[in-house]
């Protein structure tokens, strides 16, 4: 009762200060609060609020069920939050008073809300909203409370049993059964105090199975049956089809789209040097410098062991053959086509000192194919030429 008095006497103390509020403001009389039906609307809602928060707190402090004197501290505490709301009120008209020369341009003046200041119109409602939030605070305590004080009550009056068949949402919705029906579901199988009980399948997992069976039959029918999308098998030779193109796009631009079936003979300057760069490297501790053969056989003259073809001597040294070893992991495809190329172009043919004795096969090379033969009218116009001389 004196809490409700000392609220009735806060509220009448802050109507009448914003009563005489514009008699505050020196020189000639601004214009009122009130004459602004945003912020009085404002002002109106406030006070509301306000009453609503002292309601709801009076509820709060009677279902919390603590003693008078916390009581009288709550009520304490709560009439401190309307002084210091309702200061904030009368804060606001007093933020509202303005120059008379300037009252006929309020409404147009840059930084004004509905002909108020900004500041002004921030600060009512920044309170409406923290009048709210103290409202929904209150609000989740009471219900706090109340759920509370329910289970206290529903655990005082329960029975055990009635407390052994009690099922949570979860269980009810799996079609559990309580404890006590556990010996009517006993199927008599005990395993080391385990017993087997006849519960049926949680609701979840049923309509899982039965989801993936009508997505076996969706499944089975488009892509077996009807074929009108494609099976596991297109879709791997899709993909490395896919691959495939990218790799031979990728080594293009890296210059190494060639292999035993696409190479041939370098003449270039620039390979030829590379392929020189690359044979003094690697290829001359065995084959020497000059290529004239020492732990492997001599390059220079027409007894080949594998063939002197450019795509056999490309694969011979791209994966290594008896006791030579690949190099496909430290060349690159043009590197070894390069240095094949450097082998027959610069060094077969040529007469290096204390050569290797012959190995394998007598393989000359194909003669280069002849100028071809100049055209019949070109043949009668020299020898009409000559028969004239």
């Amino acid at each position: 009762m004196r809490t409700k008095t000392k609220y009735t006497l806060g509220l009448l103390t802050a109507l009448m200060m914003l009563a005489v509020q514009p008699v505050w403001a020196a020189g000639p009389p601004a214009p009122s609060v009130f004459s602004n039906p945003l912020a009085l609307t404002f002002i109106i809602l406030m006070i509301l609020l306000l009453v609503i928060i002292g309601i709801l707190a009076n509820i709060l402090i009677g279902a919390a069920d603590v003693k008078l004197r916390k009581k009288k501290k709550a009520g304490n505490q709560a009439a401190l939050a309307s002084v210091i709301t309702l200061l904030l009120l009368l804060a606001v008209p007093a933020l509202y008073a303005q120059d008379p020369a300037a009252a006929g341009t309020a409404k147009t003046a840059p930084g004004t809300i509905a002909g108020m200041s900004s500041s002004t119109f921030y600060i009512m409602a920044t309170v409406l909203f923290l009048e709210l939030f103290i409202i929904i605070a209150l609000l989740i305590n009471i219900k706090f409370l109340l759920r509370t004080e329910k289970e206290r009550i529903v655990a005082e009056t329960e029975t055990p049993e009635e407390r052994a068949n009690k099922l949570s949402w979860w269980d009810r919705f799996n079609s559990l059964r309580p404890v006590t029906e556990e010996a009517s579901l006993d199927l008599g199988h005990d395993y080391d105090g385990i017993r087997e009980l006849n519960n049926r399948l949680p609701p979840w997992w049923l309509y899982g199975f039965y989801a993936c069976i009508i997505f076996a039959g969706i499944y089975l029918w488009r892509f077996h049956v009807s074929h009108t999308g494609p099976s596991s098998k297109q879709e791997y030779e899709r993909s490395v089809a896919s691959a495939e193109l990218k790799i031979q796009e990728y080594l293009k631009q890296k210059g190494d789209a060639v292999d035993e079936n696409t190479v041939t003979l370098l003449n270039g300057a620039d390979d030829i040097a590379a392929g020189k760069a690359v044979f003094l490297k690697s290829c001359a501790a065995c084959h020497t410098e000059t290529g004239g053969g020492n732990i492997g056989p001599n390059l220079t003259d027409d007894y080949w062991i594998h063939g002197n073809d450019i795509k056999i001597m490309f694969k011979t040294i791209r994966y290594g053959i008896n006791a030579m070893p690949s190099w496909q992991s430290q060349y690159s495809n043009k590197q070894i086509a390069q240095v094949a190329s450097y082998i027959k172009v610069k060094l077969h043919g040529t007469n290096p000192p204390n050569p290797k004795a012959p190995q394998g096969t007598l393989m000359k090379e194909e003669a280069a194919p002849a100028t071809p033969a100049a055209p019949a009218a070109d043949s009668a116009a020299q020898t009409k030429k000559v028969a004239m001389n």
